[in-house]
């Protein structure tokens, strides 16, 4: 689909847009075995979705963890279950030089939170014509975040979208603050809430061994998701596993395939009854009857 008409479908999406899937690519069988349940959740529900998974997760705790296929091998896999089930695409880049054969197969380039200031990666990211979905660093006020899609405007691609994906607190922890969702709408562009990401607890786990990985409370993505949804965001990032204890990565907060249509059944319900995406008019003139 042309960028340009897909990014108008996701500004104006109802109730939400979401993206979903498994973090890593795991196997082009569990790949397609997710794509295929994911979207007939979906497709039941009237979601607009974006297909979710990682060729390579380059910036993981230990170098000893898995990090998937590869770019080579990874955009194969993701370009075969985008033509198989006809959806849209979304992964993620992490060095200048994979935006062009990225821009080939996905029809939305994400930027790490980590790297969301990296104005190289931004403009090679634009370059591609994609839509670009850039995540708020744990580390950046929400004001930031305009800064950052303007970098991508200016690199001549207005397709832009924002992600928060929590902010650090402390050394261990993530904290959600409902106030980024409103603030982050100065980038004027389509907010997204990662409310998986943003229950992570970076660096908190212990390993047998020595070492340490990220844990995280993924019983927590309800409570992340009801707020985001009743603010008003555009979009819903949410990695899904049907086997999350024995996913090889962030097994903590990918959500368990088995409850998912579950939760986007609730979630649309609030997004019907939320007046989240409308300005409130406050008037502070005095009151009397």
């Amino acid at each position: 689909m042309d960028p340009s008409a897909l990014f108008n479908q996701l500004k104006t999406a109802e109730p939400f847009f979401l993206m979903a899937g498994p973090n890593v690519i795991e196997s082009e069988d569990h790949i397609f075995y997710m794509a295929k349940h994911i979207k007939a959740i979906t497709s039941k529900l009237g979601v607009q979705l974006i297909f979710k998974s990682s060729f390579d997760k380059a910036n993981r705790t230990s170098s000893k963890s898995f990090r998937g296929p590869g770019l080579e091998e990874g955009l194969k896999i993701l370009e075969k279950v985008k033509l198989a089930y006809d959806l849209p695409i979304v992964t993620d880049v992490h060095e200048s030089i994979q935006c062009e054969a990225v821009g080939k197969v996905a029809d939305i380039i994400q930027i790490p939170a980590f790297l969301c200031r990296q104005t190289d990666l931004l403009v090679a990211a634009a370059k591609t014509g994609r839509i670009i979905n850039i995540k708020k660093g744990q580390f950046c006020a929400p004001s930031v975040m305009a800064n950052s899609a303007e970098k991508i405007r200016l690199a001549g691609n207005q397709n832009v979208m924002v992600c928060e994906r929590g902010t650090m607190f402390g050394y261990n922890d993530l904290i959600v603050d409902p106030r980024n969702f409103e603030w982050m709408r100065e980038a004027n562009c389509p907010v997204v809430a990662d409310v998986t990401h943003s229950l992570q607890q970076p660096a908190g786990k212990k390993l047998e061994g020595g070492g340490v990985a990220s844990g995280g409370l993924g019983e927590l993505i309800p409570c992340i998701s009801r707020t985001a949804v009743a603010v008003g965001v555009n979009g819903i990032f949410m990695e899904v596993h049907n086997d999350p204890l024995n996913a090889p990565v962030d097994g903590p907060t990918q959500w368990p395939l088995r409850h998912l249509e579950e939760l986007l059944e609730e979630l649309v319900a609030i997004a019907g009854v939320s007046k989240g995406k409308q300005q409130f008019h406050i008037d502070l003139t005095p009151f009397s009857y």
